[in-house]
């Protein structure tokens, strides 16, 4: 029989991790500043097959730190993933313990994290250095809770260490029922091209699902992730800023929106996270959103104005000109509709 990881697998199909179903396989990023509630749930609505909460610090949430709470808030979407991470393996399980009883489905680990502030505390991609202690974190982590627990990392910390086929082996062996690569190594950041057929070799290590990410725009994308990869599934994660929509579109769950649909999704955005952060700090974390709105469907607005919308303390204002900039009727052509 033909090993089915060597069939492309079909975007819309479900797929299960351990107990849990997705309704299609394409996977929102947890995005830190990004992924929060009211950018969940849209993708979510649209159709996307899983959404993923921000990066949660285990200590924090453990020590009840507020933002960390608000960042495993949810609404009815399931299954509910939460990330977290973390340098200690007691931490992670007391927070993994928390999440579950607070309603998470699936607990993620992040192994793959590049920002200098994360891995400074020797958590994210760090961790890649030092596999013995990354598999104390998971086993710890995978004990603590009977919900799946899965592993998101990188192809290593760099060119030099490309340990993930290794790493993802041992964390299934403890338990782990879904791994995440994306095909960089940490000391890529997010320059230049991911390797998708570097992921390959972490496909041929494991047997649970493998989910490919990295530089996943468009529909040609995601097929060529996934047959140079071999994997499950595909995370989409910059792609989908400033259009939430974006996962479910590459799943086959919803059709591209016409401007004035943008126009209204971007609207209900800005008013969410007023409603979501208070009309003060929502403000200020919806200035990148409206910026990527405008960046993508808007391209044309003059640098001035689109200062005016970024900065502007009249929520009614932001909605209203931001509407107007999107819809543009018989303006000049968005980026999506230059290269269609």
């Amino acid at each position: 029989m033909k090993d089915e990881h060597l069939i492309q697998a079909d975007l819309s199909a479900p797929l299960t991790i351990g107990n849990q179903t997705l309704r299609n396989r394409v996977v929102l990023a947890p995005m830190s500043g990004v992924t929060d509630l009211p950018f969940r749930e849209l993708a979510w609505r649209f159709g996307a097959g899983l959404v993923v909460t921000e990066m949660v610090a285990s200590r924090e949430l453990a020590g009840n730190a507020p933002e960390s709470w608000a960042r495993i808030r949810n609404r009815g979407i399931r299954p509910h993933m939460v990330q977290l991470a973390g340098r200690d393996a007691h931490w992670m399980a007391e927070a993994a313990r928390l999440a579950e009883a607070s309603g998470a489905d699936i607990i993620d680990i992040n192994m793959g994290c590049p920002a200098k502030k994360v891995i400074g505390g020797y958590s994210g991609s760090a961790l890649m250095r030092e596999p013995d202690h990354a598999l104390r974190l998971i086993e710890a982590t995978v004990g603590a809770v009977k919900v799946p627990v899965t592993v998101k990392m990188r192809l290593g910390w760099d060119h030099d260490s490309l340990n993930a086929p290794d790493i993802a082996a041992r964390a299934e062996g403890a338990g782990v029922q879904m791994i995440t690569v994306h095909g960089r190594t940490r000391m890529q950041f997010y320059e230049g091209r991911a390797d998708w057929d570097a992921i390959r070799a972490v496909r041929d290590r494991i047997t649970v699902p493998l989910i490919a990410n990295g530089d996943v725009d468009t529909a040609e994308d995601a097929a060529d992730i996934l047959s140079r990869s071999g994997a499950d599934a595909v995370m989409v994660g910059r792609s989908a800023q400033g259009r939430p929509w974006h996962p479910a579109v590459l799943a086959g769950a919803c059709d591209e929106p016409t401007r004035a649909q943008r126009a209204e999704t971007a609207v209900e955005h800005y008013r969410m996270m007023l409603d979501f952060y208070g009309p003060v700090a929502g403000l200020r974390h919806a200035r990148k959103h409206v910026g990527w709105y405008l960046e993508r469907h808007a391209p044309w607005l003059e640098r001035t104005e689109k200062a005016a919308l970024m900065t502007s303390t009249d929520g009614e204002f932001v909605a209203t000109r931001l509407a107007e900039a999107l819809i543009a009727p018989g303006g000049p052509a968005t980026l999506e509709e230059k290269a269609a």
